[in-house]
């Protein structure tokens, strides 16, 4: 991952504590009247790794997420990350423990350029108060030197140099996609959850962000879940796979004894 002006890597260089990202998720149940979306599922995540979620539509995966996200609460179970019982917080607490997000269906402010969009993310690492803001103290100054830092260097790292000043509603899809990834990435989230981010790209593009999200996870060290439906991607990136199936855990392995597994291939492969 580059550095900006040849200074060390904010994201790289970080110590293990804080890339400390274990997620368990244990005997998870959510409905929805009498709609079981998921029916006591458990995985677990461990910190440096992809995991992927895969099966058919309707088989729990971003009702999975929103639960690990706080956008829904489950009716039963846990969700702990790194020893802390996140179950019940709000996303926006979830965001301050360390995860950050990507959605299905692009959620960026298309009137913004894709600079204030990233902007908008360091929010969570603004340390200093009103006062000191409205009088741009040194210490505000420093801070934003550093937010200054952070989004240069993903801008760097995700090729997003030509379009910084851009309005976001007149990038093609993938490039949005792109954009989006890069909000999450200024969270710096300790666990990233991508829900479907090859979603209607293009074969070019989805080659783009395979290269990114690889690198992010071997460069940085970035723990990632990840949703998708095209297996040959969640089989060169991902480092486990956890099939769901009606709301049910169905399998979890490697990528080469999921592929093989007759159940999951009966149940959403073949």
């Amino acid at each position: 991952m580059k550095s900006f002006r040849g200074e060390p890597s904010i994201f790289r260089d970080r110590d293990h504590r804080e890339r400390q990202a274990e997620l368990t998720v244990t005997d998870v149940s959510l409905s929805f009247g009498g709609v079981k979306a998921l029916q006591d599922v458990s995985l677990q995540v461990n910190t440096g790794e992809i995991l992927a979620v895969i099966g058919p539509n309707g088989a729990g995966k971003t009702s999975l997420m929103n639960c690990i996200t706080g956008f829904y609460r489950p009716q039963r179970g846990s969700i702990v990350f790194n020893g802390r019982d996140i179950t019940r917080l709000k996303p926006h607490e979830l965001v301050k423990v360390g995860i950050g997000r990507t959605f299905q269906n692009i959620e960026l402010f298309p009137g913004m350029t894709v600079l204030s969009n990233m902007l908008l993310a360091r929010h969570v690492h603004c340390r200093y108060p009103f006062l000191g803001a409205v009088l741009f103290l040194p210490r505000v100054r420093r801070e934003e030197v550093r937010h200054r830092r952070v989004l240069e260097e993903i801008i760097d790292f995700l090729e997003l140099q030509a379009i910084r000043k851009k309005t976001v509603a007149s990038l093609p899809y993938g490039l949005m996609k792109r954009v989006e990834l890069g909000r999450a990435m200024a969270l710096e989230p300790r666990l990233l959850v991508l829900d479907e981010p090859f979603a209607g790209m293009t074969l070019e593009e989805k080659e783009d962000m395979v290269r990114f999200i690889r690198e992010l996870n071997e460069a940085w060290g970035q723990t990632m879940i990840l949703v998708e439906h095209d297996m040959s991607i969640v089989m060169s990136i991902s480092t486990r796979v956890v099939v769901l199936n009606f709301g049910q855990k169905l399998a979890e392995g490697v990528p080469e004894d999921i592929i093989n597994d007759p159940e999951v291939i009966r149940a959403y492969l073949g």
